[in-house]
């Protein structure tokens, strides 16, 4: 009897060594490698368009110490190109742009003469600097600007002096970015202009329509949404 218990004891232990085998095998096996999570890459060349609605502030000053000021207001539409270095999780870049207005306003005959100015287009060239979480970026924006303002100057019963100015200055500001294709990219932005300042005439009753000398110093503010399109720079794979 006991030799009967022994045998079938044994041939217990062989029958279910391959079972045990196989599970210890199975447990000691790596863990399957998960598959590549698409990253989106930033670098690369782009070009776009942008539209929006901007405001601006006019300090007008003149020869005989009064001053006043102004706002105005209206659209803008342009043209931009860059281009992006991505580094980790940075991006650098660089990007020009170039831009119709018709941000318009004046003082309503303040000081006796109605002064108005129009911004008519402006153009900049800036450095970028931001932050970019997969297809997200922020992004902080600043450079040189350059722009025509056009002024109109109406002394009642005297004549209209009507004038443009190039003046240059510089611009800042920030914004959004998102890559909602592979080479497409959406954007939203806020930008700041600060242009230097302007005069009209060289001593008094110098103007064309015989008012005191005067110059006038502008401030814009804009904001715009835009589209573009990016050259290169494909999807990168992050394990």
């Amino acid at each position: 009897m006991k030799k009967a218990l022994v045998f079938a004891g044994m041939m217990s232990l062989l029958v279910g060594a391959p079972g045990i085998a196989a599970a210890a095998d199975m447990a000691v096996k790596a863990a399957p490698i998960a598959p590549p999570v698409a990253v989106y890459n930033w670098t690369g060349f782009y070009i776009g368009g942008f539209g929006g609605y901007g405001w601006g502030n006019h300090d007008r000053l003149n020869d005989v110490g009064f001053a006043n000021s102004y706002d105005s207001r209206g659209p803008i539409a342009g043209g931009l190109a860059g281009y992006n270095w991505q580094i980790r999780n940075f991006v650098l870049g660089v990007e020009g742009d170039l831009a119709w207005a018709d941000i318009k306003g004046d003082d309503n005959f303040v000081g006796g003469t109605r002064d108005e100015t129009t911004l008519r287009w402006v153009g900049t060239i800036r450095g970028r600097a931001g932050i970019a979480f997969n297809k997200w970026l922020f992004f902080a924006t600043g450079g040189w600007a350059y722009g025509e303002q056009r002024h109109v100057n109406t002394n009642l019963g005297v004549g209209v002096d009507a004038f443009s100015s190039n003046t240059s200055g510089w611009t800042a500001g920030a914004g959004v970015e998102y890559a909602f294709a592979p080479n497409w990219l959406g954007k939203a932005e806020y930008r700041y202009y600060d242009f230097e300042r302007y005069s009209r005439g060289g001593a008094p009753l110098a103007t064309p329509n015989g008012n005191i000398p005067y110059s006038v110093a502008s401030q814009y503010q804009t904001v715009t949404v835009g589209i573009s399109y990016k050259f290169g720079g494909p999807v990168m794979a992050k394990y």
